[in-house]
């Protein structure tokens, strides 16, 4: 019982640096990057769970022109993230990107 409860409380832990993680110091960022995190994160298979992680480790620059659909990553794996929270934003009504 113990153990799970210490698993429990480590992926608590993780949540919660990934959600301030995925805070950013913009409002569009943060209008696409949270609601994808609480509501599609955990579906999404480990790799793309890792390519999520990895994604916010890149500048805000970076993020707001892929996420914007002004540029596109290079890399494959970043692409498809950043295709997949932009799918689900204009999917679900958080496509606030829309008028930007």
């Amino acid at each position: 019982m113990e153990q799970s409860s210490t698993a429990a409380s480590a992926a608590e832990a993780d949540r919660k640096r990934l959600y301030w993680h995925s805070r950013r110091g913009m409002w569009e960022l943060d209008l696409l990057l949270l609601p994808f995190l609480e509501h599609r994160y955990d579906e999404l298979g480990e790799d793309d769970q890792a390519s999520y992680r990895e994604l916010i480790t890149e500048e805000d620059q970076d993020l707001f022109a892929w996420l914007m659909r002004r540029e596109w990553p290079e890399e494959p794996r970043r692409r498809r993230i950043v295709q997949m929270i932009v799918d689900y934003a204009e999917s679900s009504g958080h496509g606030h990107n829309r008028g930007l």
